[in-house]
């Protein structure tokens, strides 16, 4: 017998810290209404002290724990998607799955920039569909203020905290199956958009020690990309799936730049009412923010939605899914 994934609960975390766009004008050259205009962000979130990345992964975590009623010992795998980890090794899932107590889950990381909660939902459908696993864990989390050049406007008024997560469970039902299609691509281009580069040595001395270079991208590109790449993918995954883009109830793009989201609005002849956004409060949390922004509106989602994310890599992913 098929086996079928089904979304069955979502969640969301943001820090309690508050950056509004005057306090970022007291240490860059920037203003409000610069920040709003370019980009629609009024505030973001940002992890203070001993709260990192696997903290609020962990948050999410233990929200979706509360909304099934499964105990963690009841998880088989969990999948965080990030490119702000604790630490390049332990993976982030692995110090989620200690913090839980899903001591009979396996669990990694997996790095795809800001379309990670669409490669992470696809990688876990794999698995729930392999019949092998029941209970699977899908939560995207960055910490992206520390690896912000709080020098650069054009990257640091952008971006925020924040982590969100699906759980995925296996049904036997094809009517409650909620990952209907999905498209996943890379260009291979590390120039666009990079972050935490480490550089190789140039000689064996004592004083050697790693470093890491701050988040970087080269905005008008991603502009670009953005608003006529993703756009031309979204049109296809649709036309494979025979869905129209008015048969959708919700759009989920990923939370870059409200400027984007209005484009990719325009360019699909959608109305903005279709495209749940939380960017203004939240700035671009990476892969968090598509799936924040799905888990605000999960409860009420009755039709067909698309979630779409792009990022570094050059990657993007579209996944069409219902409830």
């Amino acid at each position: 017998m098929p086996t079928y994934t089904k979304i069955t609960a979502m969640g969301q975390y943001v820090p309690d810290r508050i950056v509004d766009n005057d306090e970022l004008a007291t240490i860059m050259d920037t203003n409000d209404e610069w920040i709003q205009a370019h980009t629609g962000i009024k505030t973001r979130h940002f992890a203070m002290d001993a709260e990192n990345t696997s903290s609020l992964a962990t948050q999410v975590a233990q929200q979706l724990l509360t909304k099934s009623g499964l105990a963690a010992t009841a998880i088989d795998l969990i999948i965080v998607t990030t490119i702000t980890p604790d630490a390049l090794t332990p993976a982030t899932a692995c110090l989620v799955q200690a913090n839980i107590g899903a001591t009979n889950a396996f669990a990694f990381d997996m790095s795809a920039a800001c379309a990670g909660f669409t490669f992470g939902l696809a990688t876990a459908d794999k698995f729930v569909r392999s019949g092998q696993y029941q209970n699977v864990m899908v939560i995207s989390a960055e910490v992206n203020s520390k690896m912000m050049d709080f020098k650069d406007r054009t990257a640091a008024v952008f971006f925020g905290d924040g982590a969100g997560g699906a759980l995925l469970q296996a049904t036997t039902n094809p009517a409650e199956n909620s990952i209907l299609a999905e498209k996943l691509q890379t260009q291979g281009d590390a120039e666009v958009i990079h972050s935490g580069r480490v550089q190789p040595i140039t000689r064996v001395v004592a004083s050697n020690y790693p470093q890491t270079d701050a988040f970087y991208q080269a905005g008008r590109d991603v502009f670009q990309f953005a608003t006529t790449v993703v756009p031309e993918q979204m049109r296809t995954l649709l036309q494979q799936a025979n869905v129209a883009p008015t048969d959708l109830q919700y759009v989920i793009c990923h939370q870059a730049n409200l400027r984007i989201i209005e484009q990719i609005a325009t360019n699909l002849a959608l109305p903005m009412a279709k495209f749940p956004h939380n960017v203004e409060k939240f700035g671009n949390t990476s892969s968090a923010g598509v799936a924040m922004a799905l888990a605000s509106v999960y409860d009420e989602l009755t039709g067909p939605a698309l979630i779409t994310a792009f990022g570094g890599g050059l990657a993007y992913g579209s996944v069409l899914i219902q409830k």
